[in-house]
């Protein structure tokens, strides 16, 4: 029995100084809180804390939660309605393509000088027809010898067409070596065709190229393969479809003309005899063509260094820029048209911001302007105060 008293005794013990620490800590927080710095420093914390959207979402009460995640649900299945409305356009595009073709195979006659073009199709008026015409009157006095050596040298179609797009370009330029000019100087034609029915949505660029001293191929061909479906770990970030993987072909070099590859020398000492011989070796050499032996995605899920992946980005965005733009413009990157129209629309954004960013150093300045007039009006014992 005494055992069971001195028990008892122990957990009332315990009980009580649990309480009593208690009540100290409620004491103290209490001074604290009373304390006027303390408070003043709480309040600058919680004025500096900004509320994200995702801490204002842990605040709302758990139905109004089961609703947000209703409505992703919802998103999800936007997203992959979506997908299709894209599958939908890829299809316009291939229908599309087709109809274009033959005004592009003109093109082609034109350029190569496989065709001649009539009075009616190559009429044209420009914006400064009244100006050019002033200028060509002027000039036809002197330009009748320059006509007749014109004649006797017949330019064929229209040379260096597409080596001259690939210059004005700088996406393309940046590419272009001094050993790849003579090469693009036989590129005839640069077709894009789209993936059939029913076929993994993607769009092949096709290069042509007439008779040269440096590959046989005649058509070179890159291939970019694309996905058009939500992410599985991630729908929300879809947001149509995307270049995931790009095949390039293989390109039949003449002896000793391949530009992709350069040859070095290089000597080597014998460990043990320590004479010393030169070999010979090839290793990679910048080129335009090396676009056609891109880096291949790790289908394994491995994941691609840094530069791997600013190379292939660069890859993607190059084979887009060729098919949205290159290709149905071609033209007016031949003249330049279509570059300083790109030039004026980054300008005029530009221009915008300098413009809204002078309007409001504008109203700034008028604002001070009418503080100062309100100052003025007040008696001069007010602004003493």
């Amino acid at each position: 029995m005494a055992d069971n008293s001195k028990a008892e005794d122990t957990a009332s013990d315990s009980v009580d100084a649990a309480k009593n620490a208690s009540d100290k800590k409620e004491k103290l927080a209490d001074q604290v809180m009373q304390n006027p710095q303390v408070l003043a420093a709480l309040q600058e914390r919680l004025d500096n804390t900004t509320l994200t959207p995702s801490s204002y979402i842990e605040t709302l009460p758990k139905a109004v939660k089961r609703r947000i995640d209703a409505l992703k649900q919802l998103q999800v299945k936007c997203a992959h309605i979506e997908a299709k409305f894209y599958e939908e356009v890829h299809d316009l595009e291939r229908k599309y393509a087709a109809l274009y073709q033959p005004l592009f195979d003109k093109r082609r006659e034109f350029i190569n000088g496989e065709a001649e073009p009539t009075d009616a199709e190559s009429e044209w008026h420009s914006e400064n027809e009244e100006e050019e015409k002033l200028a060509g009157d002027l000039k036809n006095a002197v330009v009748i010898e320059e006509k007749a050596e014109a004649e006797e040298t017949n330019v064929k179609g229209i040379p260096d067409f597409w080596f001259t797009i690939f210059r004005n370009v700088d996406m393309l330029s940046e590419l272009v070596q001094e050993y790849d000019e003579p090469i693009l100087k036989h590129l005839q034609d640069i077709k894009v065709k789209f993936s059939e029915p029913g076929q993994p949505m993607s769009f092949s660029l096709e290069f042509h190229f007439g008779p040269n001293d440096y590959f046989s191929n005649t058509v070179l061909t890159k291939t970019y393969k694309m996905k058009s479906e939500p992410d599985k770990t991630d729908p929300f970030s879809f947001e149509g479809p995307e270049i995931v993987d790009c095949e390039g072909c293989t390109i039949d070099w003449k002896k000793g003309k391949n530009v992709t590859v350069k040859t070095i020398k290089k000597k080597q000492k014998h460990k043990g005899r320590g004479t010393v011989r030169t070999i010979t070796k090839q290793v990679p050499n910048d080129s335009f063509f090396n676009f056609f032996n891109p880096i291949k995605v790790s289908g394994d899920g491995e994941s691609l260094d840094e530069d791997s992946e600013f190379t292939l980005a660069a890859d993607f965005e190059i084979g887009h820029f060729f098919r949205e733009r290159i290709v149905p413009r071609a033209v007016l990157y031949f003249t330049g048209e279509a570059i300083e129209d790109d030039d004026n629309f980054e300008e005029g954004e530009e221009g915008e911001e300098e413009e809204l960013e002078g309007e409001e150093e504008g109203e700034e300045e008028e604002d001070a302007e009418s503080d100062a007039k309100k100052d003025s009006s007040q008696p001069a014992e007010c602004k003493q105060q």
